[in-house]
């Protein structure tokens, strides 16, 4: 087999950093070998408030491992993926040899670069059904379920674990101090959210809140839809947060081929306690990871990202040796 060459590993690579994370903190690193690149996880990247468990962190690991492997299948390569146990060396992806892409590698690898997080207003229009299917199909795919809700008891109860948490949050300092720190960043800085792509207060205030970023009280109030489609990531078993977030970015990329903007609602995960409430409301379901908002948006800023080179170690296979990768 011909090992992948610097260009494909590099425009994989440059896929992987696209990867959404909390606040945009993007708690990754990468060791790329000759044919491998393991995902790891970065401590100093994880929020010590929101994510003391580094949950999400996991969850964005697994997303930046999926945006990897598209990229790979789609320059014609057969992969395989390990899930790792951890602690910080999570998943490793490994060329097999060739193999010929298909329209949906393509259209996924694509979609990597213009999927971004919709903080903004969504049209009051519903999601199709042939969307919804596959955006079902998309996690089962990626071994996760996708509880779809619009309507109901359920969807009540969703959307009022989000207002909980909001409202706990709003009154914790040591979070507002956190959130601060990442978000209403100035141009140019390569991480953390961007005053430019916080999403205005909404009038009157929707079903599902979401959450305030540094830079929205700046922004005339604007009308939301009243109630987005939510979305529930689970898994059948615990504790596979890597996993997850693996089917999370291929349930994003299928919805932004579909046409639909997504945009997280994490606030019952960062709650201590919600968490398990949010998993009482989907007995038999398995364990929650993710909960998103899901609709039709319109075109909204993508956020920086370090350069691949800043995050990925090059290790010498034959001399066992490490060094950073240029730019």
């Amino acid at each position: 087999m011909t090992a992948p060459t610097d260009e494909e590993f590099g425009r994989a690579l440059a896929a992987a950093v696209k990867a959404p994370s909390p606040h945009n903190t993007q708690p990754w690193r990468f060791e790329r070998r000759s044919s491998r690149v393991d995902v790891l996880l970065d401590p100093e990247r994880v929020l010590p408030v929101a994510d003391p468990d580094a949950r999400q962190a996991r969850l964005a690991c697994g997303a930046a491992a999926f945006n990897l492997v598209i990229t790979l299948r789609a320059q014609g390569r057969r992969v395989s993926v390990r899930f790792l146990p951890g602690p910080e060396r999570l998943v490793s992806v490994e060329v097999l040899g060739e193999r010929e892409p298909t329209d949906a590698h393509h259209r996924l690898a694509a979609a990597v670069h213009a999927r971004h997080t919709n903080r903004r207003p969504f049209q009051d229009r519903p999601v199709s059904l042939p969307a919804r299917e596959a955006l079902v199909t998309a996690a089962h795919g990626a071994g996760a379920d996708l509880l779809l809700l619009d309507r109901g008891a359920s969807y009540d109860a969703v959307a009022e674990l989000v207002r909980r948490a909001e409202r706990l949050q709003e009154t914790d300092e040591r979070y507002l101090g956190e959130a601060r720190r990442w978000t209403g960043r100035p141009p140019g800085e390569t991480s953390g959210v961007p005053a430019a792509a916080a999403g205005p207060p909404p009038s009157p205030a929707p079903a599902v809140l979401l959450r305030e970023f540094a830079g929205s009280e700046s922004l005339p109030a604007r009308e939301y839809e009243q109630q987005p489609l939510l979305a529930v990531v689970t898994t059948p078993d615990p504790g596979q947060d890597t996993r997850a977030g693996f089917a999370t970015e291929q349930v994003l990329l299928t919805a932004t081929v579909l046409g639909l903007a997504a945009s997280f609602l994490s606030q019952p995960f960062e709650v201590p306690g919600l968490r398990a409430e949010l998993a009482a409301l989907f007995p038999g379901a398995g364990e929650p990871h993710t909960l998103l908002r899901l609709g039709y948006g319109f075109t909204t800023p993508s956020l920086p990202r370090r350069p691949p080179g800043e995050v990925t170690t090059v290790i010498d296979d034959a001399e066992g040796r490490a060094e950073g990768l240029p730019g």
